[in-house]
């Protein structure tokens, strides 16, 4: 009977937490992009459609928003984001991001440099491997995920 009872309150404390959890909404992204750049719109598109809120910033200088944000220059991309207290750095799948926010690494964020073809909002019929890189507090990176 008590091993019942156990499971029960077990089983309502999850109900409870899950729904606390919903209730919170999806994660925020703030992204600093250039108005004028059309993949960075498609990443942004890739992020709403994989339930994140996500709010726009056209800057002027994205490389001064990056340097805000920390990321270090060598690991730039088209636009930069912040989700949290990380930085997200160029066409970083949603999946990625996710996991980043579960493991909650002490890092900078993660940085996806240049433009990969066939990274979010970077999609070709021609893909190439790509790497979603894990930039550490002193700059320096590991590899997070292949693509």
């Amino acid at each position: 009977m008590k091993t019942k009872t156990l499971l029960g309150g077990l089983l309502a404390s999850l109900m409870i937490m899950g729904s606390a959890a919903s209730a919170q909404g999806p994660i925020r992204v703030e992204v600093y992009k250039s108005a004028y750049c059309g993949c960075c719109g498609k990443w942004v598109e890739h992020l709403r459609k994989n339930g994140f809120d996500v709010v726009t910033k056209d800057v002027d200088n994205v490389p001064a928003a990056r340097k805000a944000l920390g990321m270090p220059e060598k690991y730039g991309s088209c636009h930069t984001a912040k989700v949290g207290s990380y930085s997200v750095e160029g066409h970083v799948p949603a999946d990625d991001i996710r996991r980043l926010l579960s493991g909650s690494p002490k890092a900078i964020g993660l940085a996806t440099p240049g433009m990969p073809q066939g990274s979010p909002g970077m999609e070709t019929s021609t893909p190439q491997p790509y790497e979603t890189l894990l930039v550490g507090l002193d700059g320096s990176a590991t590899v997070f995920a292949r693509h």
